[in-house]
């Protein structure tokens, strides 16, 4: 099975002194994948900006305006995390692009695995604002793209950081499971066990919040026994994933304990819920500590191809089974409710 990623396009001019979101990732990023040494079974796609109708799937069109006039007139701080330069509107329609570029090669193909190489990273982009190191949200992009096709997608979003962009994106949409393992409390604030999805796709928001410390047999398990029936139900078209490596043990920024084998194993999870070979894409978006960033990179997607994988081994220890049973405590009783509160209104 091949490896299909959009190739690589000039990200040099998004940054910024000292900020951890910086050109370097991306080298990292294709690295780890090059240590796997696949040869013919890599797929190198070029990367093309993403035009304006297909971002107006997801983002406003008068935010899309005002993001590319701030670009243009030199750039800035957006916010304490968040910056653009002159040239980001452009890097960031491609990172936008290489997700589709990947995504229409997979439909091509009609097999293989996805990695988009992106930055900024997307997830927490909203539909008419950028935050969090994110300027436009290129993995909602996608599955917007691959919903006016008829698909049902699935995101899967182990990113240490909540996801609060894609979230808000398909709030009240039913044909997009949203499902987020991360860190709590910690930025963004949102992505609680009681977050469960607007009106119309009541139970289509999951959330996993794990504490400080958590290893990854606990984030595992939580996916295994709180996500996974809520997916078979809905049944998947396509799989895609925010595939940020920030809940690394080493990643400067947050303070999960992930390795290496974690993110394997989290890769043959998501492998596992696709159903059938090229339905399965990841998308950069957090993780900045380059060595484990790369040594995570070359486990998952060696995992997503089906390949054994022998380097660090999982993690365990964590908190255990009191976490499960109060993020699904916390789940059942807001779905309760709003499925009540939604039988009140149809009365």
């Amino acid at each position: 099975m091949v490896v299909v990623v959009n190739g690589p396009y000039d990200d040099a001019e998004h940054a910024e002194d000292a900020h951890p979101e910086r050109p370097a990732r991306t080298n990292a990023v294709r690295l780890g994948i090059a240590d796997l040494d696949l040869d013919n079974d890599l797929v190198v796609v070029p990367t093309r900006a993403a035009s304006r109708a297909e971002l107006l799937l997801v983002h406003h069109g008068n935010y899309l305006d005002e993001l590319a006039a701030f670009c243009y007139g030199g750039g800035g701080d957006i916010d304490q995390d968040t910056y653009a330069t002159f040239h980001s509107w452009s890097i960031a329609q491609n990172a936008a692009g290489g997700g589709l570029a990947v995504i229409e090669e997979l439909q091509r193909r009609g097999d293989g695995v996805g990695f988009v190489v992106a930055r900024p990273p997307g997830h927490h982009a909203l539909a008419d604002r950028a935050m969090g190191f994110c300027l436009l949200n290129n993995i909602a992009i996608a599955a917007a793209s691959l919903r006016a096709l008829g698909e049902r997608v699935l995101i899967l979003d182990w990113d240490v950081h909540h996801g609060n962009g894609t979230q808000q994106i398909f709030w009240n949409i039913p044909d997009v499971l949203y499902v987020s393992t991360h860190q709590w409390p910690l930025f963004p604030g949102s992505g609680s066990a009681g977050e469960v999805g607007g009106w119309n796709a009541i139970d289509r928001t999951v959330n996993i919040p794990l504490p400080s410390g958590a290893t990854g047999d606990l984030l595992i398990r939580s996916i295994e026994e709180i996500a996974a029936p809520i997916i078979d139900k809905f049944q998947p078209t396509w799989v895609l994933v925010s595939a940020g490596f920030d809940a690394h043990r080493a990643d400067p920024l947050a303070e999960l304990a992930l390795t290496e084998g974690d993110f394997a194993q989290l890769a043959r999870l998501a492998a596992s819920f696709a159903p059938r070979p090229g339905r399965l894409a990841l998308f950069l978006e957090g993780g900045y500590d380059l060595s484990a960033l790369r040594a995570s990179v070359t486990a998952s997607v060696g995992a997503a191809l089906g390949e054994s994988y022998k380097g660090e081994p999982r993690s365990v220890g964590g908190l255990g089974a009191e976490v499960v049973e109060e993020v699904t405590r916390q789940r059942r009783e807001a779905v309760e409710s709003l499925s009540l509160l939604e039988a009140r209104e149809e009365l």
